[in-house]
């Protein structure tokens, strides 16, 4: 019997099913552990979650921050669903639609297996919180969600705000949490998100940490394993295992084997066609420049006629060169803002 985590599949089902076949995925004995994002960008998630849905005897699934978008936009009306990407429609307009959602809705925000000495978490945890405190926080989430009064959560849960403080209380207790568990990568010690921060550790604004290097955390009796931060890459450290490796964007799809002494991972290439980035506009068409005068033509000056270079589909994309900061596109300020399309 095999133990293993799985990095965010976003739609990309034919890259899973690669992955399985690597792994020797066995269902009659084996375990898979989906960290979250299962759905959105990759064009196929409607297969994604019906192939999920089949293993959901052999498998876990924690939420990630697209999961509960493709559950928000499931609860709005006909006329609204029908303004979303082409690649959710396809889930909300799909005659087993009910069954997916009503499942999806019924999974967790953390799961934890003491006997194994693992914890899975979409994005990431509080920096006081220990197990048992994001266990506990994190059923809060789930009862609400998996209540009745589900439709008001999911309508309630957009925004950057509030800050975490133990005494809040209703729907800005609920959106911290949710926040911590499937959008953060940085925080300040205070569990101040850094919402717009995306990019790879040393481009964060001034005084955010990768969560996992928080100073002043409390150490886990358990190990972590986690996706989200596709810009991070595989990366193993502090008793964190950060499977993201960008799949969808063209990098790889990862899955780490936890039931050993010695961690084993299998990656798979991931898309052939990078998705699109959300709200990126076409390039503009050059403006054609004027011929100069034949007794004042030159050589075009160095560099002039280079093409751009183009991500390699299928590289890894692990702690790369620093880049500039690029701030995060569609997050405003607190409140019940739209959800952040490029997370």
């Amino acid at each position: 019997m095999s133990v293993w985590a799985i990095g965010d599949l976003q739609g990309c089902y034919d890259v899973t099913q690669r992955l399985l076949e690597k792994i020797n995925f066995d269902p009659s004995q084996d375990t898979l552990w989906f960290a979250g994002d299962l759905v959105n960008r990759g064009g196929q998630s409607l297969e994604t979650l019906r192939l999920v849905h089949s293993l959901r005897e052999h498998s876990v699934v924690v939420l990630g921050n697209h999961d509960l978008s493709l559950l928000a936009v499931g609860a709005r009306s006909e006329e609204e669903q029908r303004k979303v990407n082409p690649d959710l429609l396809r889930v909300v307009t799909a005659e087993d639609r009910d069954v997916l959602l009503e499942w999806l809705r019924m999974q967790k925000l953390v799961h934890t297996d003491r006997e194994l000495g693992w914890m899975m978490v979409h994005a990431g945890l509080a920096p006081k919180w220990t197990t048992q405190m994001a266990e506990k926080h994190a059923r809060e989430v789930e009862q609400q969600l998996h209540g009745n009064g589900y439709r008001k959560l999911l309508r309630n849960m957009y925004g950057d705000k509030p800050i975490w403080a133990p005494n809040l209380a209703g729907y800005d207790r609920s959106r911290a949490i949710i926040n911590f568990f499937t959008r953060m990568r940085y925080c300040t010690p205070r569990a101040r998100i850094g919402i717009e921060d995306k990019g790879t550790p040393g481009t964060q604004e001034q005084g955010l940490y990768p969560w996992f290097e928080v100073p002043g955390r409390v150490e886990r009796d358990l190990k972590v394993v986690c996706g989200h931060w596709s810009a991070l890459g595989l990366t193993i450290t502090q008793g964190v295992h950060a499977i993201d490796t960008g799949a969808v964007w063209g990098g790889k799809l990862t899955a780490l084997q936890l039931d050993t002494d010695e961690l084993r991972v299998v990656q798979v290439p991931g898309r052939d066609v990078p998705a699109p980035v959300a709200g990126a506009r076409p390039p503009r068409a050059p403006k054609p420049k004027p011929r100069p005068p034949l007794q004042a033509r030159q050589e075009p000056e160095e560099g002039e006629a280079a093409a751009q270079g183009q991500p390699v589909a299928g590289e890894t994309r692990t702690r790369g060169p620093r880049r500039r900061r690029g701030r995060g596109r569609g997050n405003g300020g607190g409140g019940a803002a739209s959800p952040p399309p490029s997370e």
